[in-house]
């Protein structure tokens, strides 16, 4: 193996790295574990490690598979011992990798009041990747068009309808169309600021996750979507603005037909929701141009393989919305797997077997490089959408008595 030039074994020396799964050697022991740490890394501190195993009650003679059982807290030990190592080093940098994701909440509160009591021990920075920000990041965006409809944009009417106020308004000279487009004219615009900052700020923070998705970094097993996949696409761009007015007009629009509130706010709701889901099956795979390739097997390398077809593959174009996927034969004719397909032992085999009886893969996809037209083009059908609805309220409103 060849060893990292000597300006790289120094910045190496600065950074600690403590993986998701708390990596250690099962047939090692808690000692050994910081023996070889000792032996690894030029700058270790012998002292802090041996004083934390101490205070974390580890057992310096116990395995480290013994570590890993399933009995509540075992796993904490584990992350504890793993966090030894890498505070230990003594790291300018110690990077986090969701160090907490499979620890039950006691032993999440003890890693991480030891880390923070590290921290400000050794003066050292901290980077903490943590999926559960990022997914409930994107969450938020998402969710932010349907609170917008359901608790401002259904009961802003509404409540003056029930009310009867909307009558003092109008018996003061002021026309209801008037009326109607000063009470929506600054709020629909508020929201979608609101929900336009979000999803720019979304956009530009998960920047480097998406370019790595992008870039073909991350797998079929990564647990980060590509920007243009359904699950994340409507929390990026231009679309959450489209979103929102849409949600809020709706919201206003279900209020002035139905006139009570808590109803407004679910059919509100139920719309919205039944939107959002019929807009990636049935519209958004139309709104540009998708392209249908056949590749052999030779080109398109199996991921995951079903009882009759291949149900993945890899294809070469990282960051694609996938739309269908179909096995052919060589005459084009979507066709189970061949009889000899049984007898493969491994996915190599499988592939040579697909190979040489002429099969292919048709895909369709959208490419990654269709992202922003999809984007304006699913935000303009959203403001139209709303522009819609905002007649329909003015049409609605001259006929209220």
């Amino acid at each position: 193996m060849r060893r990292p030039p000597r300006e790289r074994q120094g910045q190496l020396a600065k950074v600690g790295f403590v993986a998701q799964d708390a990596p250690t050697y099962p047939g090692l022991t808690v000692a050994d574990h910081l023996r070889l740490g000792a032996r690894l890394n030029p700058g270790w501190d012998d002292a802090r490690a041996h004083d934390r195993i101490r205070r974390l009650g580890l057992d310096p003679g116990q395995r480290a598979a013994r570590l890993s059982g399933g009995q509540r807290g075992q796993r904490g030990q584990r992350a504890q011992l793993a966090l030894t190592l890498g505070i230990a080093k003594r790291p300018e940098l110690l990077i986090l990798d969701e160090p907490v994701a499979a620890l039950d909440p006691l032993a999440r509160r003890e890693f991480m009041q030891e880390l923070m009591e590290a921290v400000a021990e050794q003066e050292m920075s901290v980077v903490l990747a943590e999926r559960s920000v990022y997914y409930g990041g994107l969450a938020a965006v998402l969710a932010l068009p349907a609170v917008i409809g359901m608790f401002w944009g259904a009961p802003l009417i509404t409540r003056e309808l029930e009310a009867g106020t909307h009558r003092l308004a109008w018996n003061q000279t002021v026309t209801r169309t008037r009326w109607l487009v000063t009470k929506l004219g600054l709020a629909v615009l508020a929201a979608m600021t609101a929900a336009g900052l979000a999803g720019l700020a979304m956009t530009w923070w998960s920047g480097p996750i998406d370019r790595s998705a992008a870039g073909g970094e991350a797998d079929s097993a990564s647990v980060f979507f590509p920007r243009i996949d359904p699950v994340v696409f409507g929390g990026r761009g231009v679309v959450p603005i489209g979103c929102a007015a849409f949600a809020f007009m709706l919201g206003v629009t279900l209020g002035v037909i139905v006139r009570r509130t808590l109803p407004a706010m679910a059919a509100t709701l139920a719309v919205f929701a039944a939107v959002q889901v019929a807009m990636p099956l049935w519209v958004r795979p139309h709104l540009a141009d998708s392209v249908d390739v056949t590749l052999p097997f030779t080109q398109a390398r199996p991921r995951s393989i079903s009882l009759d077809a291949v149900s993945a593959v890899d294809f070469g174009r990282p960051g694609a919305w996938v739309l269908s996927e179909q096995t052919v034969n060589a005459s084009g004719r979507a066709v189970g797997l061949p009889a000899s397909f049984s007898d493969c032992t491994s996915l190599s085999d499988c592939t040579a077997v697909l190979v040489k009886a002429g099969y292919r893969q048709r895909v369709i996809y959208q490419p990654a490089d269709h992202f922003w037209a999809l984007q304006w083009a699913e935000a303009g059908i959203f403001l139209g959408l709303a522009v819609a609805l905002a007649g329909v309220c003015v049409w609605r409103i001259r006929r209220v008595a």
